[in-house]
């Protein structure tokens, strides 16, 4: 676990949008001593008082212009369709030198949007911290969210080096381990490991729900293989994953199509009995399994829905925060 900083990286740090990731960013910035005081944002009134019933922050406020302002740091933790609307609200209220980012998974996107609405002397470091959980809102979240993880940051060309490097360092402190990336690769590759798994599962479930031959008394008493799996990743906030399809279609698009053409090549290969060809592709994927255990993606450890806690396990309790006043800006 990483130490906690003897100095705060920064002055003030705003959180901008406190669901599951904006919380757990709040927590892990309060537990690590990232930021000398912390204000969150947040349009519903029912998340910004658990907020202040969680400690999350110093300051909790309706309006992102006040968070924002003297903030050092601003994390903008919202749906990607609020981000245009977002960053033109908050522009004028950033003071020069601050660093502004992000947690949204589509990184061409979230540079159209942001960076024309942000001001002189302000820097964009656009990020993405590859961790989460299924579950949602302000309790949801938790310090330890981001060990191990993978963080991404997509800084552009006209991106403050210094900015970025600062950027770095907030999310090592946090416990990830940091990766630089050109932002239109991002997409592609975030569109095979996470978008289009997620578009799969979706499917996969509202399949089910829509066999009339399968009552939905069966399809949950059996449902301790992998259609269960599927459900956890289904179960994602509606609103952000719809959000991630409209402003990545381009690379879900191409990734579904290779996708397509490989899943019929399977059909073709089940239709005709071509055993060999099934078992090289089921011990092929098998190799990359073990593979992300071995990289520290995940456990070996098995896991039948019965609570094994993990660091990013839905059921983990979140992290307590340090006592604090907040009050309502």
């Amino acid at each position: 676990m990483a130490k906690p900083q003897q100095t705060p990286l920064f002055g003030r740090l705003a959180v901008i949008g406190i669901g599951l990731i904006g919380s757990s960013i709040a927590r892990a910035a309060r537990e690590h001593n990232l930021a000398g005081s912390i204000a969150v944002a947040d349009a519903s009134e029912a998340h910004r008082r658990q907020a202040a019933e969680l400690g999350l922050a110093d300051a909790v406020h309706a309006d992102a212009a006040d968070a924002v302002r003297d903030a050092d740091l601003v994390m903008l933790c919202v749906p990607l369709g609020a981000y245009a609307a977002v960053a033109a609200h908050i522009g004028p209220a950033l003071k020069p030198g601050a660093i502004v980012s992000d947690v949204g998974s589509c990184k061409q996107s979230v540079i159209r949007d942001v960076a024309p609405h942000l001001p002189a002397g302000v820097a964009f470091v656009p990020g993405h911290p590859v961790a989460g959980t299924e579950h949602s809102g302000p309790a949801a979240g938790f310090a330890a969210l981001f060990g191990g993880r993978w963080c991404i940051l997509t800084p552009t060309p006209d991106t403050d080096p210094a900015a970025t490097e600062k950027l770095r360092a907030f999310w090592a402190a946090c416990g990830s381990r940091v990766e630089m990336m050109e932002p239109r690769h991002h997409d592609l590759v975030l569109a095979i490991t996470s978008h289009v798994p997620h578009l799969i599962a979706y499917n996969i479930v509202g399949t089910a729900d829509d066999m009339e031959t399968v009552t939905q008394s069966e399809v949950i008493k059996y449902s301790a293989g992998g259609f269960r799996d599927f459900t956890r990743i289904a179960a994602s906030d509606p609103t952000m994953w719809r959000d991630v399809f409209l402003n990545n279609r381009e690379a879900v698009l191409e990734m579904l199509g290779r996708f397509t053409e490989d899943l019929i090549a399977l059909q073709r290969a089940i239709r005709w009995g071509e055993g060999d060809a099934l078992f090289d592709l089921f011990t092929r994927t098998r190799a990359i399994r073990r593979a992300i255990i071995d990289a520290g993606q995940e456990t070996a450890a098995p896991d039948f829905g019965r609570g094994a806690a993990s660091p990013t396990a839905g059921s983990a309790a979140p992290a307590a925060a340090k006592p604090a006043k907040p009050k309502a800006g």
